[in-house]
């Protein structure tokens, strides 16, 4: 395990070639409370570039997995072909999707963050890829802090996601693929992770 500035990190993807069209696509994947939201929102402001949550175009929980085709429709073709990507946030609480639209431009790089990010169907798209991991107890603790809840039916529901979560990154094989795996455990700081597998290039 070593430390990485998060600097470094946005001048290594800037240098890869773009694979979606003209945007540089970068997945930021792992599973529920591992740390992927901090990291790609830490990556993001060094960087100067977007970041897509995949939680903002899942229609509740029960869309887990089969939003990829909303992503697809609303953000990656667009960005594919250059253009503006535009979508609407769901909004959990309400369980609804929201009327104010959001929209990516089409610039250097964009991250996308969130479980399945990198998963198959868009590996050769993809021109950088990141899974964080972290114990299942910390992502447990985390998943019920960030929620704030600790009932009955959420906890039944967190559980249902999780099973999802392992197999689906068992059968993608998502570890053995990504460019670097980061310990969402470790604390790091605002310009440092760590990195439990450096990328193939170091």
């Amino acid at each position: 395990m070593s430390a990485e500035t998060y600097a470094a990190l946005a001048e290594r993807i800037l240098a890869t070639e773009p694979r979606l069209g003209p945007v540089r696509l970068v997945a930021v994947d792992g599973p529920s409370g591992a740390g992927k939201s901090r990291f790609a929102g830490r990556l993001a402001k060094v960087a100067d570039i977007p970041v897509v949550h995949t939680d903002d175009l899942l229609d509740g929980w029960d869309d887990q997995f089969t939003f990829w085709e909303r992503l697809e429709e609303q953000v990656l073709d667009p960005l594919r072909h250059g253009r503006p990507a535009t979508y609407r946030r769901y909004l959990w609480h309400r369980e609804e999707f929201g009327a104010d639209p959001v929209t990516v431009e089409p610039g250097p790089a964009v991250l996308l963050e969130g479980v399945t990010a990198a998963r198959r169907v868009i590996r050769p798209e993809l021109s950088y890829s990141v899974l964080v991991t972290a114990p299942p107890e910390l992502r447990w603790r985390r998943a019920i802090a960030r929620d704030g809840r600790d009932d009955v039916a959420f906890r039944a529901y967190l559980e249902r996601w999780r099973a999802n979560e392992d197999e689906h990154f068992e059968s993608d094989a998502t570890a053995a693929h990504v460019d670097l795996l980061v310990d969402g455990a470790a604390e790091g700081t605002d310009d440092r992770y760590e990195r439990l597998r450096p990328a193939p290039a170091d």
